[in-house]
């Protein structure tokens, strides 16, 4: 018993730093590792990554918040359309050919993974060099952050909003329908599509990670997925691994983040295009 619950807190502070720093939630780790390494079944592993994530985002998001690394208002704005994405996936449930859905969204994946391994090759990182985008300067998205590791003042400007919000009703439609977490596609939407520096990519994904999490707790919770005993160990260790998280990506630079995305993503990606094919590792 006692060795259980230390390596739930264990694997909680693991999947709460890397949650923190990547802006994924830490449900690709703690999902494998309960099922796989603790033979739990996976309703209730599934059940407490909902519960990690919303560890991560809280733990995480009051750091973010108190050092302006997340921009608040693209986090509510595209909130939106995650929201109205989840609702109308979940009604949809069962009219659409999920095998085409995974191979469609493990195929952004791969072009997500294609894009970074691309950014490092050219060494092009965060540097910005686009005109202001009117949508993005009208909704005031626009934003700025200290880089503890650059040690200056970043000053970026949001671009393609339409096609972020798309990508976010994707993502949104992708979780109700399939029930898998869409951290990865906020990444995507805002680092790739919106063209966002990749910390506050990674930090305003926490913070909208918890509140699609939160909106489908109390289902969880309600049909029994949620064992206290399994997620409140989990919970602990995610919060207190979340904090720490934020403290160490402060001083990474983006580079270094984006060399620990690129498996990430491409994992994903794979785990992705398998579950279409009917293969699950």
């Amino acid at each position: 018993m006692i060795t259980s619950l230390l390596l739930m807190l264990g694997v909680g502070l693991l999947a709460g730093v890397f949650g923190a720093i990547l802006g994924i939630g830490g449900g690709m780790i703690i999902t494998p590792v309960l099922t796989l390494g603790m033979g739990l079944d996976i309703k209730y592993a599934i059940g407490a990554s909902v519960i990690a994530v919303i560890a991560t985002s809280s733990g995480s998001t009051i750091a973010y918040l108190k050092d302006e690394m997340l921009n608040l208002r693209v986090a509510m704005f595209l909130e939106i359309a995650t929201t109205v994405g989840a609702v109308l996936g979940a009604v949809l449930t069962g009219l659409f050919n999920a095998t085409f859905l995974f191979i469609l969204f493990g195929a952004l994946l791969m072009f997500t993974t294609y894009n970074m391994i691309r950014k490092l090759v050219m060494k092009s990182d965060d540097a910005q060099n686009v005109q202001a985008d009117e949508l993005a300067t009208k909704l005031n998205l626009n934003g700025t952050y200290y880089d503890k590791a650059l040690n200056k003042q970043v000053d970026y400007q949001v671009q393609n909003v339409p096609g972020g919000f798309t990508m976010m009703f994707g993502a949104g439609l992708a979780s109700g329908l399939l029930g898998i977490g869409s951290g990865a596609f906020k990444v995507l939407a805002m680092d790739t599509i919106m063209h966002m520096p990749l910390k506050p990519s990674s930090a305003t994904s926490n913070l909208m990670m918890g509140v699609t999490a939160a909106a489908s707790a109390m289902v969880y919770f309600f049909n029994g997925s949620i064992k206290p005993g399994i997620a409140a160990p989990l919970a602990i260790g995610i919060l207190l691994g979340a904090l720490i998280g934020t403290r160490i990506m402060q001083h990474l630079k983006p580079r270094f983040i984006r060399m620990i995305f690129v498996p990430v993503m491409f994992y994903l990606g794979i785990q992705m295009i398998a579950k279409g094919f009917g293969v699950t590792f």
